[in-house]
Parts: structure tokens; sequence; C-alpha cells
């Protein structure tokens, strides 16, 4: 596909309002980075740590799942760059999180999904003012 083509498909597809936006991906963020409160310690963990234990496809699932938080960012106007910045958050972790037992402890440390609504409430923020 053409990129003139892609931008005509793309102009089509509806804008999401910000607030509505914010809020799907927070419960996602929640979901997928501390769903779970782990007896003992201060830590959390959600879906992202517990699938990427499934060797092969869980980490292949977790991204898929944390480029919808993309998404959502590139619908509500994000520049290129940040929607890089989150592309990449989600590569590292999908790339590391694959490494068998390491990339199970680097899950349970690097949570991408949280950076990356972080990323996107920065953008909000400077966006209000």
């Amino acid at each position: 596909m053409n990129q003139a083509r892609f931008n005509a498909v793309t102009a089509r597809l509806p804008r999401t309002d910000a607030a509505s936006a914010l809020v799907r991906i927070e419960r996602l963020e929640r979901l997928l980075e501390g769903a779970i409160r782990i007896p003992g310690l201060s830590r959390r963990i959600g879906l992202d740590a517990i699938i990427g234990l499934v060797p092969g496809v869980g980490d292949a699932a977790s991204a898929v799942m944390g480029l919808y938080v993309v998404w959502e960012a590139r619908n509500l106007g994000l520049p290129r760059f940040t929607l890089l910045r989150m592309i990449g958050n989600v590569g590292v972790d999908a790339v590391i999180g694959s490494v068998p037992v390491a990339g199970d402890l680097f899950d349970f440390f690097f949570r991408s999904n949280t950076r990356n609504l972080k990323l996107l409430r920065r953008h909000l923020t400077r966006a209000a003012t």
C-alpha cells in the first residue's frame, strides 16, 4: 500500500477523545503491569509477566497488547518520535523478555506499558497547556 492510500485510509479512522482513550490505556496498563499484588513484597505483576512465562507465544502476545497502546497514542496524534520511543519500549520488552529465565526477570522490572503511559500522559499534559 502506498503512502497516499495509507493516509487516505487512516484519515477515515475515527479519532478518539483523549479522556476515554486515556481511561482505556490506564486499564490495560494496570492489567498488563500490576493486576496481581505479590504477598510480602511491595511489587505487583500483571499479565505481561505471567503470559511471558509461556515460551514463544507469551512475549509475542504481550507485545501485541503493548502495541495497542501505541495505536491509541497514534490516534491521539502523538509525535512520530514519541511513537517510535513507545515502539522501542515494546520491542525491548518483547526481545529481551523472550530470553528464558533472564527475560522473565527482566519483565518483572522493565514495564514497557507503564513507560508508554507516562509518555502519553506527558504529551497530553503539554498539549493541554
